[in-house]
């Protein structure tokens, strides 16, 4: 009797074990990023990338949420690895206090410093772009206020305008309060919305001014205009993929893959492929297959 009560026990167990993933001990590595289009691409880039050149099982968690999700989520080995930008890591994660005078190699190697000693986790080289935050705005906005920089903007009455952001920004430390603190700006209203749905409402005339990234392919694709952030509130945004260490250990050919990845992707490129997305419809992950072939790093 207790050999037949045992052994649908240990038929589940064995199952359990055989359906383990990544994470923590796990024999896949896996990937996620955060919830907009440039998140979805990337996750699929390196896991092709990956696949292509080594012999790794590699698997894509879409959309996992944004920077404290992820950092929750690999400190508790959930997933292995995702694409992070070093002022976001830097500010909101390590909490440090940006100087406009740092530069942007400061910046990434103080912040990849932070994570190694803080949490174990390993920022590999920089994709080769800078996502960063712009004050956007349609041509006609543009023209009609006769502004360049956006301290140029908050002399000129910003109170009539109707602001948007995404609504992480908000609550971020390089966010709403202390921007429109450090440029005096004063806005009519300010709304929240979904970072996918700004540009259409900006390009609408739904609102005046969004904050964009700067590889959103919808900026050139609407033919928005950015300010310059000329008092360098915003630090720089270095995209880089980070990975926990525990699991570089196991997968170690990652390491070296992802070197050969380092300043692959300019900003017009991936400028790009947002805008393949967003705007062509096509498929995150196809998009990111295509940009790799293309370049000759997988067949």
């Amino acid at each position: 009797m207790l050999k037949k009560t045992l052994l649908p026990i240990l038929l589940l167990m064995l199952i359990i074990a055989g359906c383990g993933g990544g994470g923590a001990g796990g024999d896949t590595l896996v990937i996620s990023g955060k919830k907009w289009t440039e998140q979805y691409i990337l996750p699929h880039l390196m896991a092709e990338y990956i696949k292509g050149n080594t012999d790794y099982d590699v698997q894509v968690k879409e959309g996992l949420g944004e920077v404290d999700v992820l950092t929750k989520a690999m400190e508790s080995g959930d997933i292995d690895m995702y694409v992070e930008y070093s002022g976001t890591g830097y500010l909101a994660v390590l909490k440090e206090k940006y100087n406009p005078d740092q530069s942007p190699e400061e910046v990434y190697e103080a912040t990849k410093k932070g994570y190694k000693e803080e949490k174990d986790i390993v920022w590999l080289p920089p994709l080769g772009f800078e996502n960063n935050y712009g004050l956007a705005m349609t041509e006609e906005t543009y023209n009609q206020l006769g502004v360049k920089t956006t301290s140029e903007l908050a002399k000129k009455k910003s109170d009539d305008l109707v602001f948007a952001a995404p609504p992480e920004f908000y609550e971020r430390p390089d966010g709403y309060d202390p921007y429109v603190k450090t440029y005096d700006l004063n806005f009519k209203s300010k709304e929240s919305l979904d970072p996918n749905l700004m540009y259409n409402a900006v390009k609408d005339g739904e609102v005046d001014l969004i904050t964009a990234f700067t590889t959103d392919g919808r900026i050139e694709r609407f033919n928005l205009k950015v300010l310059e952030d000329d008092k360098n509130f915003f630090p720089p945004y270095y995209a880089a993929p980070v990975i926990r260490q525990e699991a570089l250990d196991k997968f170690p050919e990652v390491e070296k893959v992802m070197k050969n990845l380092e300043g692959k992707i300019s900003s017009e490129e991936m400028a790009e492929m947002n805008a393949n997305v967003d705007i062509d419809n096509e498929d995150p992950q196809q998009v990111a297959i295509d940009f790799l072939k293309q370049k000759g790093l997988i067949d």
